[in-house]
């Protein structure tokens, strides 16, 4: 992950799942600063009352392959302020969609974070922002695609096909380069599409 300070919370976050990764560590909500970040995370209070969840960006429900890795997913450095009803509603089901495909290309790997523009809000004494948007960008290196996400931070019961995205645009809105291990080539083509 990088941590972006002056937003406190991350710029974005990067894991893989695969279909052996998961067992059966139950969560335990141990939410807490993060002691790496040595400027300081968001904290706890900082969330109380606002009226906005501690959303994973990192999902819980990845990290159940033992009692470290699901620790681990409660550093505050993991989460951002996520309206109640976009974090349980399509963000949820969006996640439970990226775990799908490990049954169909069992490794994925994930990179996920806010997209934050001029004219946001604040939490807490810290001033954690609120992002407007938030990003998934998906890389399945068996079916060699990739899938991109952007959604509004609220809740919607429409499909997720509505918000697909090209990682291309992703990367414009956010000013970040997601898949830059890839070989160039590669990595263009398939930054460009939109994956079924």
């Amino acid at each position: 992950m990088s941590y972006a300070e002056a937003y406190e919370q991350p710029e974005w976050t990067f894991h893989m799942i695969c279909a052996k990764c998961f067992g059966d560590e139950a969560r335990k909500n141990n939410f807490r600063e993060d002691p790496k970040v040595t400027t300081r995370s968001s904290q706890l209070m900082d969330y109380k009352g606002s009226g906005f969840d501690r959303g994973h960006l990192v999902p819980a429900a990845d990290m159940t392959r033992n009692e470290v890795a699901m620790s681990e997913s409660f550093y505050m450095s993991n989460m951002s302020p996520q309206d109640a009803s976009f974090n349980r509603g399509v963000w949820r089901k969006l996640e439970g969609q990226i775990r799908e495909l490990c049954n169909l290309y069992d490794t994925v790997y994930v990179v996920s974070g806010p997209i934050i523009e001029p004219g946001y809000s604040t939490i807490g004494m810290n001033q954690v922002v609120v992002p407007q948007y938030y990003f998934k960008a998906v890389y399945i290196k068996k079916a060699e695609k990739m899938m991109g996400f952007i959604l509004p931070n609220v809740g919607s019961s429409a499909p997720l096909s509505s918000f697909r995205s090209t990682i291309d645009d992703i990367e414009l809105r956010t000013s970040l380069d997601l898949f830059s291990g890839l070989e160039d080539e590669k990595e263009a083509i398939l930054e460009s599409k939109i994956a079924e």
